[in-house]
């Protein structure tokens, strides 16, 4: 590996970055499923639309804190503003959609969000949502997290055999009424995420030491309910991410051919 992109890999984030071997250390069978209510199916029917929109070189994947930084809501202009700032010139494209399980983004990509796309690189925040629930079985969420990751992955390499994937730690949350509980199993699963990385295909990046504290709470000017990103947060995760971009990519161009935005079909 070129050791400006190690150094950037280590550093961007002022925080932990795994180049280790990749590991399927896990053999549970995970099951991708949709979301059945109706807003999502029109956002689903969006997110195809816009694959075959513009130019995607880089493709966020996710949940509502990937979601809320690149999308035309009304009440995320001002994190819209921070993603064209920061990823303007390099095609950088959103396909968050909020409130999603593993299972539900596994099975947005197998149903066409990725298909012939093809896009250079590949950034992953997702799982936090299945932390949620009335399960006290810590190791059996912890494994689910760990093998939806691990299909994720695989499907999009599947999809994707050229793209570079940025693997992101699931970041702190201590929002209520879990709060900090879910903290030990963060960290537990993150352990594990890092382990997926080969240092080629996959990369893995954690910017949990510049979003909260030593006990893992996140500061507070960088959430606003202590799950999601603020502005500040947000710029974080771009001061972690543009560096690589730069080594893979190279320097942003003066013009952008990402596809527009798209947003809450229910807004409106």
């Amino acid at each position: 590996m070129n050791s400006r992109f190690l150094y950037a890999l280590r550093f961007a984030g002022s925080l932990s970055v795994s180049v280790g071997q990749a590991q399927s250390d896990t053999s549970t069978k995970f099951q991708a499923f949709p979301r059945t209510d109706q807003n999502s199916r029109i956002a689903h029917e969006q997110l195809l639309a816009k694959t075959k929109q513009g130019r995607i070189d880089i493709y966020f994947a996710g949940d509502s804190i990937t979601r809320r930084w690149g999308c035309s809501d009304r009440q995320y202009q001002g994190l819209f503003v921070n993603w064209r700032t920061n990823f303007f010139g390099w095609n950088a494209a959103n396909f968050g959609w909020g409130g999603d399980r593993l299972q539900n983004i596994l099975w947005r990509l197998e149903n066409g969000e990725l298909d012939g796309v093809n896009p250079k690189m590949i950034v992953l925040l997702a799982g936090t949502n299945n932390l949620g629930g009335n399960s006290t079985d810590e190791d059996a969420r912890i494994n689910e997290v760990v093998a939806g990751i691990r299909a994720i992955l695989d499907s999009m390499q599947r999809q994707a055999p050229q793209a570079t994937i940025i693997l992101m730690g699931i970041l702190p949350r201590n929002n209520p009424p879990a709060r900090a509980a879910l903290m030990p199993a963060i960290n537990r699963i993150n352990g594990r995420l890092a382990d997926f990385a080969d240092g080629k295909r996959v990369h893995y990046l954690s910017i949990n030491g510049r979003l909260a504290d030593a006990e893992g709470k996140l500061i507070e000017d960088m959430t606003v309910d202590g799950l999601h990103l603020s502005v500040k947060g947000y710029q974080v995760w771009a001061d972690a991410l543009k560096p690589i971009f730069t080594e893979l990519l190279g320097p942003p161009a003066k013009e952008d051919h990402a596809p527009p935005p798209t947003g809450d079909p229910s807004a409106r």
